[in-house]
């Protein structure tokens, strides 16, 4: 389910629709309906899968590390540093942006954060929960 989630925009309202298809998974697993008025804590409990958004947040972290990271001269590092030439965005709410949350979380700074491995695998266990 997880497959190729790095590379999205988390939004709030994505988060909420990858929450529901997993609790509806677990519960296809457990054999459970919800008329059967099982709680998503008991549901949990007794899968023990992983929360979604957690997983997704986590792989994106490490995603953002390694592509910043690299030093072969592909062009991922570069686009994550590219600003439009008018360095205007869109009038109203712009959309979110791959990078928006991480500097959220980071700081404009990120870049540099991510080049130290130890710093970046404690921001990320504070970034995931």
């Amino acid at each position: 389910m997880t497959n190729g989630f790095e590379t999205w925009s988390l939004t709030m309202g994505l988060i909420r629709r990858l929450r529901v298809s997993q609790r509806a998974m677990e519960r296809s697993i457990l054999g459970a309906s919800l008329r059967d008025r099982i709680s998503n804590v008991e549901i949990r409990r007794r899968t023990r899968v992983t929360d979604i958004a957690q997983r997704v947040a986590k792989l994106k972290w490490q995603r953002a590390g390694h592509i910043v990271r690299r030093r072969d001269g592909r062009w991922g590092p570069k686009v994550l540093e590219w600003q439009p030439r008018t360095g205007k965005r869109s009038v109203g709410q712009p959309p979110t942006r791959w990078t928006d949350d991480i500097k959220s979380f980071a700081g404009s700074r990120w870049i540099q954060a991510a080049q130290n491995r130890g710093i970046w695998i404690f921001l990320q266990k504070t970034y995931v929960q």
